[in-house]
This record gives structure tokens, sequence and C-alpha cells, in this order.
């Protein structure tokens, strides 16, 4: 399970990765400046709306899964 910083840093090293700037992955993304930046910082509380838009933007995915109860 990954929690918000470990999604944080991962989306973060792959916007840099791909030489996109936070203003670029913002026009890429629709999503706000200001909201990528908040993000970034660890200061925000992105939607999974938001979240979905800003990763795939960056050429990745988000996957849902049952937990295991056993």
């Amino acid at each position: 399970m990954m929690h918000l910083d470990g999604l944080i840093y991962l989306i973060k090293e792959r916007r840099q990765q791909m030489q996109v700037s936070q203003e670029m992955l913002s026009d890429i993304s629709g999503v706000a400046l200001r909201t990528v930046k908040q993000f970034e910082s660890g200061k925000g509380n992105p939607t999974l709306k938001t979240l979905m838009k800003l990763t795939e933007a960056l050429g990745l995915e988000i996957t849902l899964q049952v937990k295991k109860i056993f």
C-alpha cells in the first residue's frame, strides 16, 4: 500500500524525469498550478480525480484493488 508521501514522491520524480515543469504539468493535466505546487510540497489534499489527471498526464495509472482480509 502506498501512502500519500510515496505518491507525492513518485509523481514528482516522474515529472522531473520527463523534464516537465510544474507549469507544464498544470497545462497538460488541467490541474491548477497552485494545486500542483501544494500537492508536491505535501500541503494539499488532492481528490482522486485530481490525482488521476496528474498521473494520466505523466503516463502513470492509479489502480485500486480489494484488500485481502485474511
